[in-house]
């Protein structure tokens, strides 16, 4: 996957809740450093909710920034997320196919994806339509591994995702474009122009379009389904993002972005009929309108109007048979006040209304109130990071959540930390209202973690941490048999997640390096078996170097064998490679291969996955 804004070294502004915050290839203030500790270039937003180097995180986090995007052969950014420590993804299917993100063991329900701080997950099944979001609109990605509700709210147990869409810059109007033709006769074209509108820079503008289309593959192996139709099944995605952002005074700016993917994806149903023809019409959409301002040399407050949007409109023979049409609109102002040199305070509200629009579920409007406040400081070589949140539900009621973390420096490279958190998830309208299994009167599932990490940073290697992990899950929501033919929501499940990760993204020599795997024991202690669909081991490495106008690289992924509802999912490794040549300043070409050694194997029991392919980008952009 190409991106031409990738080639040159050049400051990318982070946003997050509309925040503007010093750019990964710049470094924080000076006075917010501490003494003695090296300071890297990348920053981050997430782990705290205001910006920090990379390497000062507390948390397990990990920053695809947009070299990464250029480098990777996934169009996807769930194809990119396989790359995380501590993440395995599955797909039913193809591209846009219904899929699956695990992060330290937890469902994609108790994992959080924002857009630009907006949540877009469904509020029927609790979770984001990862497959939908092609990464041509995506600047960079941030990936907090663990327990973080205390920041975020509901459903950041096992981490959270934060997806930042590109931003405009100081330059004047430059435009980009990209065609890519491959196997299973896929089509992408992408469109782009970003700049500033005024010779002062104060108004800057990114717009994005751009429409991939594959005839596919089969998704369902009829020998295990004979149900399903045997035809090739296809995807089309049609995305355009925005970003308008002015700088009314040195004290005040503000902004509005958009994105919407458009997916329609053509599948397979295990106990349909051979000749039925399946097609989901799926939307994703984030939209909102911000302003930042500076109150005094201490306080700057930030304020944020936003909508989420998700849409799933299931098509059967040219009939729609189903119907879930999610929105979640947020109203949010956080403010963050530096109480000294190295001392910061943050406090907000946020309000969030969550509906659904469905023709298999009745479910009223959900409310939610929501206070949180944090601290960020150190002293001497001891850092310190706290944070408390109170959400109050309209159909359930309150939850609270808390993180304490912990960090020390030896030196200016070694880091030792921990933390302690709890969490929850709230349940999904579906858990609460769908009908014969819903149950109005359950209440969140819970979670408790705690972790240790040794970690050495420097800018010759980049960051390296080793992290030991423990979640436990309880009030657990689980279906179960009433007796009568149906089952029902209960809180009835416990599960606990033990685990060693480690991770590294940095460089060899003039080689950028990343690498990540995960041991881990997810357990269901309700049952006392194995969590589905998470792999004890699994792991990933990528490597990508520049020479003379070629750049070159290739990623290897691998996974160990998984339970899969009453069967084992064979552990597979696969290997891609990419390369690139600059013909000139302007223009470049792009191949990859997917599965080079053209393995077959399964993320999803029954579900086919794409055998080996090959893919030509062509590439223009303006200087």
């Amino acid at each position: 996957m190409s991106s031409i804004f990738a080639r040159a070294a050049r400051p990318v502004l982070l946003v997050a809740c509309g925040m503007p915050f010093a750019s990964s290839a710049q470094s924080i203030d000076s006075a917010d450093r501490h003494a003695g500790t090296t300071t890297l270039a990348p920053v981050v937003v997430t782990a705290t909710r205001a910006s920090e180097p990379l390497a000062d995180t507390i948390a397990q986090t990990s920053l695809f920034d947009a070299q990464d995007i250029a480098d990777t052969n996934a169009s996807d950014a769930l194809g990119l997320l396989a790359l995380a420590p501590g993440v395995q993804i599955t797909r039913n299917g193809g591209p846009g196919a219904t899929s699956g993100l695990y992060v330290r063991g937890a469902s994609s329900a108790q994992s959080l994806v924002l857009i630009d701080g907006v949540r877009v997950e469904s509020a029927g099944v609790g979770a984001a339509q990862l497959s939908q979001l092609m990464l041509d609109e995506i600047d960079h990605i941030e990936v907090v591994n663990g327990n973080v509700s205390a920041l975020y709210g509901s459903g950041a147990i096992g981490g959270v995702v934060q997806i930042f869409t590109k931003e405009g810059g100081d330059h004047p109007p430059r435009v980009n474009v990209e065609a890519e033709y491959g196997s299973y006769h896929t089509q992408r074209q992408q469109f782009g122009v970003n700049g500033a509108l005024d010779r002062e820079g104060r108004t800057t503008f990114d717009f994005t379009v751009s429409r991939e289309k594959t005839d596919g593959f089969s998704s369902i192996d009829p020998a295990l389904a004979p149900g399903a139709n045997p035809n090739a099944n296809g995807y089309l995605n049609e995305s355009v993002a925005a970003t308008l952002r002015h700088t009314f005074s040195d004290t005040w700016d503000g902004g509005v972005r958009f994105l919407q993917s458009n997916g329609i994806n053509s599948f397979d149903d295990a106990y349909g009929r051979p000749s039925d023809l399946n097609e989901s019409h799926d939307r994703v959409r984030s939209a909102s309108v911000f302003a930042n301002g500076r109150l005094t040399d201490r306080w700057t407050t930030h304020f944020t109007i936003a909508q989420g949007q998700d849409r799933a409109n299931i098509e059967q023979n040219g009939v729609y048979t189903n119907r879930f049409n999610s929105e979640n609109r947020q109203y949010l102002w956080q403010n963050d006040v530096r109480l000294a040199a190295g001392h910061k305070l943050l406090f907000g509200y946020e309000h969030t209304d969550q509906s659904l629009d469905s023709d298999q579920l009745d479910a009223p409007d959900r409310h939610v109130n929501s206070i949180f406040a944090g601290y960020v400081g150190r002293i001497g070589a001891s850092q310190f990071q706290a944070n408390l949140r109170r959400d109050q539900y309209s159909d359930f009621g309150g939850a609270n959540s808390y993180y304490l973390g912990y960090g020390y420096n030896f030196d200016a490279h070694w880091k030792a930390s921990a933390s302690y958190a709890a969490s929850f998830r709230a349940p999904s309208f579906d858990d609460l209202y769908y009908p014969f299994s819903g149950n109005p009167s359950i209440q969140p599932e819970r979670s408790h973690s705690v972790e240790a990490a040794l970690q050495y940073a420097s800018s010759r290697l980049g960051v390296l941490r080793l992290t030991a992990f423990q979640t436990r899950y309880s009030n657990l929501i689980d279906y179960v048999a009433d007796g009568s033919g149906f089952y029902i929501a209960q809180n009835v499940g416990r599960a606990k997640v033990q685990g060693i990760e480690g991770s590294w993204a940095g460089q060899v020599g003039a080689t950028d390096v990343r690498a990540s795997f995960t041991l881990q024991n997810p357990v269901d202690e309700t049952n006392h078996e194995e969590l589905t669909r998470r792999a004890r081991r699994f792991a990933a490495f990528t490597a990508h170097r520049s020479i003379g106008h070629w750049r070159v690289g290739g990623e290897w992924i691998v996974s160990g064998a998984r339970s899969d509802y009453e069967s084992t999912l064979a552990g597979y490794g696969l290997v891609n490679l990419s390369a690139r040549y600059d013909i000139t300043k302007s223009w470049y070409v792009d191949a990859r291969i997917d599965n080079l050694f053209d393995k077959d194997y399964e993320l999803a029991y029954s579900y086919n996955t794409p055998r080996r392919g090959a893919y030509l980008t062509i590439g223009w952009r303006q200087l």
